[in-house]
């Protein structure tokens, strides 16, 4: 965070300007470049997840979680980070396997393809907007993560209520919120905002994550009041 609001250009010579805004290209580079690869191994996780992973599994979640929590604290170590990211993205696709075999269950295979097709449409836009733009959005960031915390705390006691109300707000709300995420993480990594480009792909993975989880319940709880 110390990074975001620098001014890389001021007080530097052209020389060091150029070299970097060179520096910083190649970390976006190498960012989406994790980022393809991490969504890679979260789409072969969720295929294998789909047909062996028939019920949910706290274990693999607690493994999520372990993975997740692990790359943080290895990010200082490349090669070691590189395993966690993969590792973290194909279990978060096992774990998603059983939610979208509920879908395809339910004959509702099919939301599942637009909730794709429109996560990538919006972080397409998303993306090229960010990049474009002149708007600074690291004034987002205290009121996202606490929007992200009520949207956590709505969810767990959703599932003691079971209200389909609350599941349909919670859902827009989580949908809306990620999207922000995505503007607001790829503008960070776009002004330097992280020192890591594993820890920048995983950020952005989740955010697209979150979103298609968003969407799909979204698209399921309007296919199954129609």
């Amino acid at each position: 965070m110390s990074l975001y609001d620098r001014n890389y250009t001021q007080d530097v010579g052209v020389e060091e300007s150029s070299s970097i805004q060179t520096a910083r290209a190649e970390f976006v580079k190498q960012t989406y470049k994790l980022l393809t690869a991490s969504l890679l191994a979260a789409t072969a996780g969720a295929y294998i997840g789909v047909d062996y992973v028939k019920s949910f599994s706290w274990m693999l979640l607690i493994v999520e979680f372990a993975l997740l929590f692990g790359l943080m604290f290895s990010r200082k170590n490349p090669t070691l980070a590189l395993v966690m990211l993969f590792g973290f993205t194909f279990v978060s696709g096992l774990t998603l396997g059983p939610v979208l075999n509920t879908y395809i269950g339910a004959g509702m295979g099919h939301i599942i393809t637009q909730a794709f097709l429109m996560t990538s449409v919006a972080f397409g836009g998303l993306t090229v907007f960010a990049f474009n733009t002149k708007k600074d959005f690291s004034a987002m960031g205290k009121m996202l993560f606490i929007t992200l915390i009520v949207v956590v705390v709505a969810s767990l006691l959703n599932l003691f209520f079971q209200s389909a109300i609350l599941a349909t707000i919670v859902a827009a709300i989580g949908a809306i919120l990620f999207s922000a995420y995505i503007l607001y993480d790829t503008q960070m990594i776009i002004r330097g905002g992280y020192d890591s480009p594993v820890l920048a792909a995983v950020a952005l993975y989740l955010d697209i994550l979150n979103l298609f989880i968003s969407l799909l319940q979204l698209l399921g709880i309007f296919s199954k009041n129609e």
